[in-house]
């Protein structure tokens, strides 16, 4: 309901120019530990406060913050590649968020590090914190299908339509990155100009790969098989149109998470085809 103007208490008080109301805006949440760790798998409150993860300056569309970490490389590597890895895109795939949550411990302990690392686990806190964990974002868009891929006006709605039958569970929203979220996203590969990005999903149990290098053939017990191209992913958003490489791991369930030693698995081996397979542009150079 709107506010009460001032001309509705003229014959008590001088009418004074008033502006519109505002709209209220969503509060925005500064404890996201314990609602996040009641969602995660394996996940605790002091596991989450632990990451020191830090708001983006991006919210959700119900006020959550967007949360990330920023890990520098050893001064031993000057030209280190650069990774972008994010988690829960999609909101009911909770493992997706969790697993990036183990790899950030990771890197936090190591002692040395080879690459630069941007790290948000969960992209859609509003699918993930909704009182049932759904895909979408709180306006009903499927982030990964939001990506400015060309011709997206034609292609990602017909899609939508005629191949997934407009399943709600897959809408691309009105217009690409027209959501905060997948914005950030969008943003963050403008400025932060990753050498390779790496999605975590569930749960197909397999890797997904987009981009102009050879994909990797296994991490731990996922073996690549490709998955598809569809109008508005990140993958062939990022992979294809924008020629920075996308590894999309897809873990084998949404809600349970592998074994300790297969996490650990998947992130060894993952490293070890970015370094054989990922060049920064300064190396590219060095090599000419």
């Amino acid at each position: 309901m709107a506010a009460f103007s001032g001309s509705l208490f003229a014959a008590t008080a001088p009418a004074k120019p008033t502006a519109p109301a505002p709209v209220a805006k969503p509060k925005t949440v500064t404890d996201w530990c314990t609602p996040l760790a009641a969602r995660l798998p394996k996940v605790s409150v002091d596991d989450c406060r632990n990451t020191k993860l830090q708001p983006t300056g991006t919210n959700s569309l119900n006020g959550f913050p967007l949360l990330a970490r920023d890990l520098s490389a050893s001064a031993k590597h000057p030209h280190a590649i650069k990774v972008l890895l994010i988690g829960g895109i999609h909101g009911d795939e909770q493992t997706a968020s969790a697993v990036v949550f183990k790899w950030l411990e990771n890197i936090q302990k190591s002692s040395e590090q080879e690459f630069q690392w941007k790290v948000a686990p969960i992209i859609n806190p509003d699918g993930l914190l909704a009182p049932k964990p759904r895909r979408m974002n709180a306006h009903g868009v499927d982030l990964n299908r939001n990506f400015p891929t060309p011709d997206w006006q034609k292609e990602a709605p017909a899609y939508w339509s005629r191949v997934t039958r407009s399943d709600p569970r897959r809408y691309p929203g009105k217009a690409p990155i027209s959501e905060p979220e997948s914005r950030w996203v969008y943003d963050t590969i403008e400025k932060y100009k990753p050498n390779v990005v790496i999605s975590v999903h569930a749960p197909f149990g397999v890797l997904d790969f987009d981009g102009p290098t050879s994909p990797p053939s296994r991490f731990g017990r996922l073996i690549y098989n490709r998955v598809g191209v569809y109008p508005g992913s990140l993958g062939n958003y990022s992979g294809i149109h924008k020629d920075i490489p996308v590894v999309t791991i897809e873990l084998p369930n949404a809600s349970q998470m592998p074994p300790d030693a297969e996490v650990q698995r998947i992130w060894l081996d993952m490293q070890k085809w970015i370094r054989q397979n990922i060049v920064t542009p300064a190396k590219t150079v060095k090599r000419l």
